[in-house]
C-alpha cells in the first residue's frame, strides 16, 4: 500500500507562533530569553574560553528558532571591554548567519522604547544614575504588562532579553500583549530580516489592528 500525502496549503502550515529568541549579549552575564521565560548565562571562565561557552550555549538554544532578536553591539563602551563586547556579539551573529538564523539587531534605546515608551525614561534622575534605573524600569514593564518577574543574578539582562523576543514576535504578528503606540513606535526603527513562512501569521493584519 502506498501512501500519498497532499500538499499542505500554506496559510495551513502556520499554526503556532514561531520560535523566536531574544538575546541580551554580555561577557558578564548574557541574558537569553523566549514567550514565558527568561534566563543568564554566566561564565566564570575568561577569554577565549568564555566566548567559546557563550557561542555554544546559544547556538544550543537558537539551534531550532525562527527568529533571534539580539541587542546592538555595545561600541559605546571604551577601551577592552567594549572591544570584548564587540567581539562576542560578533561571534553570535556571525554564528546565526552561518546556521542561516534569521537575525534583527536592535539598538539599546528602541528596546526601551518598545517597554517604556521613551528611550531615556529616567532622565529626571541624576545622571550616574539613569542608566541602572532605567534598566529597573524595563525589569518592571516585563513584570507588569507579560508577568514574567525577572529576580536574582542578570535579571536586568534576562529583562532585556524577553523586550527582544516580544518586539520580534509582535513583528512577526504574534505580539504577547496590547502594546500603546508611544511604545510600538520602536518596531520601525528595526533593520527586520525577509520574512519566512514561519515569521508569517495567518491573521497577520488582524493581530496588527488588535495590538
Amino acid at each position: 500500500m502506498s501512501l500519498i500525502l497532499e500538499p499542505v496549503p500554506p496559510a495551513a502550515r502556520v499554526l503556532a507562533p514561531p520560535l523566536v529568541i531574544g538575546i541580551s549579549p554580555s561577557l558578564a552575564c548574557t541574558g537569553i530569553a523566549g514567550d514565558g521565560w527568561a534566563d543568564a548565562l554566566r561564565c566564570t571562565g575568561r577569554g577565549h574560553h568564555r566566548l567559546r561557552w557563550l557561542r555554544e550555549e546559544i547556538r544550543q538554544r537558537t539551534r531550532a528558532a525562527d527568529l533571534v532578536v539580539i541587542e546592538g553591539a555595545a561600541y559605546g563602551r571604551g577601551g577592552q571591554a567594549g572591544h570584548h563586547e564587540a567581539g562576542l556579539w560578533w561571534i553570535l551573529t556571525h554564528d546565526l548567519w552561518e546556521r542561516r538564523i534569521p537575525y534583527a539587531a536592535v539598538d539599546p534605546h528602541e528596546r526601551t522604547v518598545y517597554a517604556t515608551g521613551s528611550a531615556n525614561p529616567a532622565e529626571e534622575y541624576p545622571p550616574p544614575k539613569r542608566a541602572r534605573i532605567a534598566k529597573g524600569m524595563v525589569r518592571d514593564a516585563v513584570a507588569e504588562r507579560y508577568g514574567l518577574p525577572c529576580e536574582g543574578p542578570g535579571r536586568y539582562g534576562k529583562a532585556g532579553a524577553f523586550i527582544l523576543a516580544a518586539m520580534g514576535l509582535h513583528w512577526a504578528g504574534w505580539p504577547l500583549a496590547v502594546v500603546p503606540d508611544t511604545h510600538r513606535r520602536a518596531l520601525d526603527a528595526v533593520p527586520w530580516p525577509e520574512r519566512t513562512l514561519s515569521l508569517q501569521a495567518p491573521d497577520l493584519g488582524r493581530r496588527e489592528e488588535i495590538s
